[in-house]
């Protein structure tokens, strides 16, 4: 049984759904929390719009921005298609092209996530709306406001949502119909977006499969080999760093930290400071050869020889 369960929370984080789930979830709790201790609206003519519609849009905005951000495939696409400053350029083949465009899709369907079930959360819970429409509401069919002026009125609509004392019952019957209806339109508007939103999912998913050059199995395959091809990248990344630091370190100071052996120790010169001060830049340009002026190259070159300054220490 447990084999079961570990095979399908194995299939859902490489869907993605697991990871969606989670997104969504903590998107759901922080909505709630703006709602119970940030969100308060100012019922004044002329503010409940745009304080509404800050809480509503602005935390959507971020969440997407946040969202492409945190995602490192982003960073790797637009490092190797959007943003490469290197000469001459390289061209794309048409199926590196097409690659490119699932690979976006996959990125913004992920990075949409959170923003989308901000928007859907807030809207059915309605609070956010009522306060940016309050003042716009058409209350002419009501008799209890012929005989207000248009700036009262205004006024009046403005404090709907705090819940105001008012001076008849009709006014406050004619508020909770207000209520209602704001109720009623932003939870219509959440549903739709629901609605939208999922089907516009479906049909990016089919046209995806459509369009992609891979068969089911391809795909699969192609996706794995991206992730195996990533993980072991920055295994082996890591390895080659620290071996080529450890051997600039030696070259450098005498010896390597860690080193129980340790028999003498160099004494850098200005020179060797002022050159491990360098940024070091990697394949730049045309040059056949990468860049690595990083902890002391000039040493290994200029002074791998040199013995004046060393300190020796005896065991």
């Amino acid at each position: 049984m447990s084999l079961y369960l570990d095979n399908i929370v194995s299939s859902l984080q490489r869907s993605g759904t697991l990871t969606n789930s989670l997104i969504a979830g903590l998107t759901i709790g922080i909505q709630q929390l703006f709602s119970a201790y940030t969100f308060r609206c100012p019922c004044q003519v002329g503010r409940n719009f745009y304080y509404g519609s800050a809480f509503l849009v602005v935390p959507a905005l971020i969440l997407l921005v946040v969202g492409y951000s945190l995602r490192g495939q982003m960073w790797t696409f637009a490092s190797d298609y959007c943003c490469s400053c290197s000469l001459p350029r390289r061209t794309l083949s048409p199926l590196e092209r097409r690659l490119a465009c699932l690979r976006f899709l996959s990125i913004s369907g992920r990075a949409l996530v959170a923003p989308l079930t901000w928007l859907a959360v807030t809207l059915l819970k309605g609070t956010y709306y009522e306060c940016a429409a309050s003042e716009f509401t058409s209350v002419d069919h009501y008799p209890v406001f012929d005989n207000i002026t248009a700036s009262k009125r205004e006024e009046l609509l403005a404090g709907f949502p705090c819940d105001r004392p008012l001076a008849s019952s009709d006014m406050i019957l004619a508020r909770e119909d207000v209520s209602l209806l704001h109720r009623y339109q932003s939870q219509m508007l959440g549903w739709i977006l629901i609605v939208l939103a999922t089907t516009v999912i479906l049909v990016s998913c089919c046209l995806a499969r459509c369009c992609s050059p891979f068969t089911s199995l391809q795909h699969h395959y192609w996706t794995r080999h991206l992730e195996n091809e990533r993980e072991l990248f920055e295994q082996a990344a890591e390895e080659h760093s620290r071996l080529l630091i450890r051997q600039r370190i030696k070259k450098l100071f005498g010896f390597i930290p860690g080193s129980e052996d340790i028999e003498q120790i160099r004494i850098p010169s200005c020179q060797d400071w002022r050159e491990i001060s360098v940024p070091s830049l990697l394949c730049m340009g045309n040059n056949t050869k990468g860049l690595y002026r990083s902890l002391g190259d000039r040493v290994g070159e200029d002074h791998e020889e040199e013995k004046v300054g060393d300190i020796e220490l005896k065991p």
